[in-house]
């Protein structure tokens, strides 16, 4: 195990203290993605840690007492530091590694943005302003001059999503699905190349624009619905392994059926 511990990347010893904190995070992290950790384990020595990372036992706490704060982990003093084997507070900051941690489905973070974001359409035509309407054309027509550039493509998928959270006028609820779409930005980054049905997407974009524009919270809250159930219904084409053939530009509202025929 320490040999796994050992290969972790090393930060610079003159790091501020936030970035030294962010790197026994990352750290951490990176022992639960790969499995070197587990719920219940205890974490290796402050000893270990503080010279595989190359910092001081006092920012190493430091760290240390952040991931405690989140939740992550606790302290039996006398006995050690462990990896929380239970629930744990959820952030902005936190819910990557709590997805690592007890292993969140790729279903449940979709399931999670239905439910917030068909809310987040609705508001958005009822209380949207004119700048709104004009950052999220401008977004929708990046998304058609972009449609065969899957990486920029997904940044600005992610910016209309965001403007539409803002335009809600409730910042709960932004900082909610904010929270949500940072932690599947980087899975999702990594499978977009494989996406073929950007353009059909960008139309499904332009559907819920229209629909905000227009004031109508429940064409809004549809088009929205319509455009997550098949969206997760693509992604999952994009997984290794999985064979996906180029729908033939088929109409938006149409997509998801043939998108579900394309996986049979």
């Amino acid at each position: 195990m320490i040999g796994a511990w050992s290969i972790m990347p090393r930060p610079r010893l003159d790091a501020p203290d936030t970035d030294r904190t962010m790197q026994v995070v990352n750290h951490i992290r990176a022992l639960l993605e790969n499995g070197a950790l587990q719920p219940g384990d205890r974490i290796p020595p402050e000893r270990v840690l503080a010279r595989t990372l190359k910092i001081s036992r006092a920012s190493l706490r430091t760290g240390i007492g952040y991931l405690v704060a989140m939740g992550v982990m606790k302290v039996r003093h006398g006995v050690g530091t462990f990896i929380k084997d239970g629930p744990a507070e959820f952030s902005k900051a936190s819910l990557g590694l709590m997805g690592a941690l007890y292993g969140f489905q790729f279903w449940q973070m979709f399931e999670a943005r239905l439910i917030i974001e068909s809310s987040l359409a609705a508001l958005a035509a009822e209380r949207g302003k004119e700048e709104h309407y004009a950052a999220l054309a401008e977004e929708v027509a990046e998304m058609y001059a972009i449609a065969d550039n899957p990486a920029d493509f997904l940044v600005h998928d992610m910016l209309f999503h965001r403007i539409i959270a803002k335009a809600s006028g409730n910042p709960i609820l932004a900082a909610l699905i904010e929270t949500i779409t940072t932690a599947m930005y980087e899975k999702r980054r990594k499978t977009v190349e494989r996406a073929n049905y950007l353009r059909e997407m960008a139309e499904m974009h332009r559907e819920i624009y229209r629909a905000i524009r227009a004031r109508d919270p429940v064409e809004a809250r549809k088009q929205m619905e319509n455009h997550l159930r098949t969206a997760e219904n693509a992604q999952n084409l994009e997984l290794p392994g999985v064979h996906a053939s180029r729908p033939a530009r088929p109409r938006a509202k149409k997509l998801a059926a043939v998108i579900g025929s394309s996986a049979q």
